[in-house]
């Protein structure tokens, strides 16, 4: 059987593309088409066949700048060769699902989620580009085209498997289609770190709390920081993304930014942290459960994927809405309660690699049969 796998874009390294890396290990020979790709990621992709679209020839400046290439890409999606594959896998969140194959090739997706600037956040998205008028009413021009295509594309996926319960609803509401939840692999950490053996992080074991997050708008790590700002607790960010430098700023001393980390540098931050605080609201969100991983509580907006991974007043609490005087309200109920580490780690066991590619490969044996 001949595979292909498809991802939006190979630009950062986050949960998604953790789903790719485990669809490589099930079908190694497959080649992995992409739209854009960046060198940073050739540690993990480096010595696989990754086939970068002809958006990749543009020069660098407008590769690192997205935006402004999403009337492209469409275009540059359909514009893969797939007609050799009998089975692709796309891993989608935006475009890699608008694939074109032949009606005999099996086109599985992978959904992290529904475009959320075209559908559920449109205006929170539109919001954070700060456009005058006029560039905003060409940009809402801009997206409800995409957002036709998005929805016609969709009729191109034989089969969705959706991430979460939250990600199945979606694809329910905004592309009438019916999809099987496969929960994504959540990456060992504490394995790599064995492996790096560098030294132990300076902060001392669980005087701080950790955010561990791209820091990009959605994801709202300003709340955060002005709740540390008024409890005044130690706080460590760990990720990098265009928010870095504001949110820098409005941080007081308690709070450290410590950029991008390797794997293994990053679990110890999570081995050692006091507990985890996830602000913002994702459809999965892997990092919570990376910290649940190692019996650590979880602080969590009450949306999202985290209704699905959190378990109130037994793995972590939550609050109830993206306000700096709400979050600080749970930090100091996270703090009057005792937490079993051994507990915690049980009620994630489930969200593993081993029982993601079982899960996703016999799914794909019943539908090869069909």
């Amino acid at each position: 059987m001949r595979v292909a796998i498809v991802h939006d874009m190979l630009i950062r390294l986050g949960g998604a593309e953790r789903v790719v890396l485990a669809l490589k290990e099930m079908y190694p020979e497959a080649p992995i088409y992409t739209l854009l790709y960046d060198k940073k990621l050739d540690p993990w992709f480096g010595g696989f066949d990754v086939r970068a679209s002809w958006l990749q020839k543009l020069p660098p400046f407008l590769r690192a700048r997205q935006k402004y290439l999403l009337k492209l890409m469409p275009l540059a999606v359909e514009s893969f060769n797939l007609r050799d594959f009998d089975l692709v896998i796309s891993s989608s969140t935006a475009f890699a699902k608008g694939i074109i194959t032949r009606a005999n090739t099996k086109h599985v997706c992978y959904c992290h989620s529904p475009a959320g600037f075209l559908w559920d956040a449109t205006f929170s998205y539109l919001q954070s580009q700060n456009l005058g008028w006029l560039k905003k009413q060409a940009a809402m021009r801009a997206i409800h085209k995409l957002r036709i295509w998005d929805k016609s594309s969709s009729k191109r996926v034989d089969y969705f498997i959706a991430n979460s319960e939250a990600t199945r609803q979606k694809i329910a509401k905004y592309y009438r289609r019916e999809s099987q939840i496969i929960y994504p692999p959540i990456p060992d950490l504490g394995l790599e770190e064995e492996k790096e053996g560098k030294s132990k992080p300076e902060t001392k074991k669980a005087d701080y709390f950790l955010v561990f997050s791209q820091l990009a708008k959605h994801k709202r790590i300003e709340v955060a920081v002005e709740a540390f700002n008024k409890l005044e607790l130690p706080l460590v960010v760990i990720g990098d993304g265009p928010e870095r430098k504001a949110l820098q700023k409005m941080a007081g001393s308690n709070i450290k930014f410590l950029g991008f980390l390797p794997d293994g540098q990053a679990a110890r931050y999570l081995q050692n942290c006091r507990a985890f605080i996830f602000s913002g609201e994702d459809d999965f969100g892997i990092a919570p459960v990376q910290a649940m991983k190692f019996g650590k509580p979880v602080l969590a907006l009450r949306a999202g994927g985290a209704l699905e991974t959190v378990r109130e007043g037994i793995s972590g609490e939550f609050f109830d809405y993206p306000l700096p005087e709400i979050m600080a309200d749970g930090v100091r109920r996270l703090l009057d309660k005792q937490y079993d580490e051994n507990i915690i780690k049980k009620t994630v066991e489930r969200f593993s690699q081993e029982n993601f590619k079982r899960d996703v490969g016999s799914l794909i044996e019943e539908i090869m049969r069909k």
